[in-house]
């Protein structure tokens, strides 16, 4: 710029690192008229570890709410479509296909929608993991965009899980369907 700079700032580092000896030593430099201000790095350090343990209980909150939602939205899903096609249900298990099969019949099209959902889940969470970094972001705080395996990991075992479960459950509900009465049944 052309300008000579001007040292308007000095970096202490303390031998004594008790938070003690820290905020004594503060105190005495606030009390000095050459000293506006003093930042002190181990209260910054402890605010940052606050505000990311607050955003760790927010994410272990929001990960344990869209597990309920995805149990929820895959045992109605399903319940649905075991109710709508119970007839041809019937039908099938009538003309000689085994009970796992018939599950399978009904239990494919959950399968790929929950494929489906996953695939999108990675792209878009992708996404709307930068726009958040770039939101709760400032010039004093950046955090490392870098994400663990472990976190896409955990919610697509949990969905395998999850339709593993409500597999087994469609499966004994077909095997306790009554044929005739399906077939009776009037739309």
């Amino acid at each position: 710029m052309g300008v000579t700079s001007q040292s308007n700032a000095s970096l202490v580092d303390l031998k004594t690192r008790s938070g003690q000896k820290i905020s004594q030593f503060a105190a005495s430099c606030l009390k000095l008229a050459a000293c506006g201000a003093v930042s002190q790095n181990q209260s910054q350090v402890k605010t940052l570890k606050q505000v990311v343990n607050s955003l760790q209980t927010v994410m272990i909150v929001l990960s344990l709410l869209s597990v309920m939602l995805a149990v929820v939205i895959l045992y109605n899903l399903t319940n649905i479509n075991v109710a709508e096609r119970i007839r041809e249900l019937s039908t099938i298990k009538v003309l000689g296909f085994h009970n796992h099969e018939v599950t399978m019949y009904i239990y494919r099209e959950t399968i790929a929608l929950s494929l489906a959902g996953i695939i999108a889940g990675i792209i878009l969470g992708k996404g709307m993991h930068r726009l958040i970094l770039q939101v709760i972001g400032s010039s004093q705080i950046m955090f490392n965009p870098r994400v663990d395996l472990f976190v896409y990991l955990a919610p697509i075992g949990a969905i395998i899980l999850i339709l593993c479960l409500l597999c087994l459950w469609v499966d004994r509900t077909l095997q306790k369907v009554d044929m005739l009465e399906a077939l009776k049944s009037v739309d």
